[in-house]
């Protein structure tokens, strides 16, 4: 079943184009959907069951990242940046947050599919 976590389990400070001291970079990825301004980092930690992303927010919105497929060849991930229904003041800074998702099985040597989109809620 796929499932969404917050970033506790990623140090705060870790910046698009680095991985936590205990990740493991992923290099078989597939980010021709994402925008060409998101970042592409992905790694895993653990047993490989854990994958972690960042993800990009800016002002009020707030990022978040969920297992679309996984399968025997790839693992898509989708990286969500939900943005308030109401209008209201928020701030013009860009962030990149870590995220992780979990897996039914360690990623292995499957490739990690990126996807992007926007909602309101």
């Amino acid at each position: 079943m796929p499932t969404a976590t917050s970033s506790s389990e990623v140090p705060p400070g870790i910046a698009p184009g680095e991985i936590p001291p205990d990740g493991k970079p992923v290099t078989k990825l597939d980010t021709t959907a994402l925008p060409s301004e998101y970042p592409r980092t992905v790694w895993t930690q653990g047993d490989g069951k854990t994958v972690g992303v960042i993800g990009q927010e800016g002002g009020c919105g707030k990022a978040s990242a969920s297992v679309l497929e996984q399968s025997a060849s790839v693992v898509k991930i989708e990286l969500v940046e939900t943005l308030p229904l109401t209008k209201q003041a928020c701030t013009m800074d860009i962030r990149f947050p870590p995220l992780t998702v979990q897996l039914a099985e360690p990623l292995g040597e499957r490739t990690v599919a990126l996807t992007s989109r926007q909602e309101q809620k």
